[in-house]
């Protein structure tokens, strides 16, 4: 039996993305609609991504070795930047038949049964997505949480496609509402992509983490300080789940190495207590010295960034 971890719930998207695949193909077999063809389409994309998923997850949650000191966290920005991609050219695939149906437009049969099973592939879909974001939040994963979304994506537009096409049950003679709703989930599955792609980016990057946990490290360490310390330099990343902070800690230039390294210590302890999954590194300097505050090169924040 599986335990309880992010691969766990990385299986679950796979089992359910395969099964809504063959669902809506299905589907649109039945009522030949480029609408329900564009969500089919789009399930390829979800099982693909699905398991780029779990692959970058297995080599996210190996530990650091020699060659990779820092972790092997920045596989889950590669997964969630590939899926953004691949919904992209979905998009571009769907809007294609979509315009083609458009000037060349059938009629549809089946609906009603074809329209079942593209809702009860949304019904899947819609579990296991919901699943996964306690899951993403639960394991701090951008992986699972990409996922997640994209499965949900997926809910909505199928939801919107089954409210549209069900219309041509009792109005048939507008058939260009299929191609019509198969544009507008294009433009929507774009917006999907990009904003993957974006998180995906600032994390390979590097960016800084949010205001409101640098607020949290900046309170965590005045803290314990004390009235004769202070701090600049503060830099900090995100590797998958991991978090790295760093920055220089000024104190009296009388204090001790013992005191100052329990200094240290009560410090790591409590920026620990306030986020998760974290590696603290801490510079001691001589408050009083110059050249403890000539760090060229470095961009970090100080202490008076912060607003009490």
């Amino acid at each position: 039996m599986l335990t309880d971890s992010p691969k766990r719930y990385a299986i679950y998207s796979i089992i359910a993305s395969i099964a809504t695949l063959v669902l809506k193909f299905g589907a649109w077999a039945m009522t030949d609609s480029v609408g329900i063809l564009s969500d089919a389409t789009e399930s390829i994309v979800n099982v693909t991504a699905a398991i780029m998923a779990l692959t970058a997850i297995t080599i996210a949650m190996r530990p650091a070795d020699s060659d990779h000191a820092y972790g092997h966290g920045k596989a889950e920005y590669f997964s969630s930047g590939m899926e953004g991609i691949l919904i992209i050219i979905a998009a571009c695939a769907i809007a294609y038949a979509s315009v083609e149906r458009f000037f060349n437009p059938q009629p549809l049969g089946n609906l009603e049964l074809g329209l079942g099973l593209a809702l009860l592939s949304s019904v899947i879909n819609f579990v296991t997505a919901k699943s996964m974001l306690g899951a993403a939040k639960r394991f701090d994963s951008i992986t699972l949480e990409a996922d997640a979304k994209h499965l949900l994506t997926d809910v909505w537009t199928s939801a919107g496609l089954v409210a549209g096409l069900a219309i041509l049950i009792f109005i048939p003679q507008w058939h260009f509402l299929d191609p019509i709703i198969g544009c507008i989930m294009a433009v929507n599955i774009v917006f999907t992509g990009i904003g993957l792609l974006r998180r995906s980016i600032s994390g390979l990057m590097d960016d800084a983490l949010p205001d409101d946990e640098l607020q949290a490290i900046a309170e965590a360490i005045r803290k314990h300080q004390g009235e004769e310390a202070t701090f600049h330099e503060l830099r900090t990343r995100k590797s998958g789940p991991e978090r790295f902070i760093d920055f220089h800690l000024l104190v009296p230039g009388e204090m001790c190495v013992h005191d100052a390294h329990d200094l240290c210590e009560i410090i790591e302890k409590e920026i620990e207590s306030v986020l998760s999954a974290v590696t603290v590194t801490i510079h001691v300097e001589p408050l009083e010295c110059d050249s403890s505050y000539d760090d060229s090169g470095i961009k970090g924040t100080c202490d008076h960034c912060f607003e009490e």
